[in-house]
């Protein structure tokens, strides 16, 4: 089965609007793209957390998605593959919303992996090069 999205004829753009339409309901208090080549690769979003304003930046993985594609036969260029990385993160971002209205997850807990540390790192690349050095890597 080919992966999530990958019939979508809608642009990044919109999807990238209609992410930010969603995280502003939910608390989002400031938005920004990143672009590259003209095509958003992530989005970066400020929410107040017990622990104060958090930063959060959340990428579009297009060209893990392009290849997913290629390997699933679809045919695809750079442009198609940001397109459905981007449908795909709003259909996570919009379960994990239902979560937080549920009173299952708070969005601080949603977004961990993703919060930006005072080097300007994530969290998830926190632990991630932590791992690599416990287990004897770079």
């Amino acid at each position: 089965m080919p992966i999530l999205n990958y019939t979508t004829k809608i642009n990044a753009s919109k999807t990238v609007g209609e992410i930010q339409e969603i995280l502003a309901k939910h608390g989002a208090l400031k938005i920004m793209l990143d672009y590259e080549n003209g095509l958003p690769v992530a989005l970066a979003f400020q929410i107040d957390t017990p622990c104060g304003l958090q930063s959060i930046r959340l990428p579009a993985n297009a060209p893990g998605v392009l290849q997913a594609m290629k390997d699933d036969g679809v045919k695809a260029d750079e442009k198609r593959g940001c397109d459905v990385a981007w449908r795909i993160c709003k259909d996570w971002i919009e379960a994990q919303m239902a979560f937080v209205k549920a009173r299952q997850a708070e969005m601080s807990q949603i977004f961990l992996p993703y919060i930006i540390t005072g080097d300007d790192h994530t969290v998830y690349e926190l632990f991630q090069r932590r791992s690599l050095l416990m287990d004897g890597g770079a």
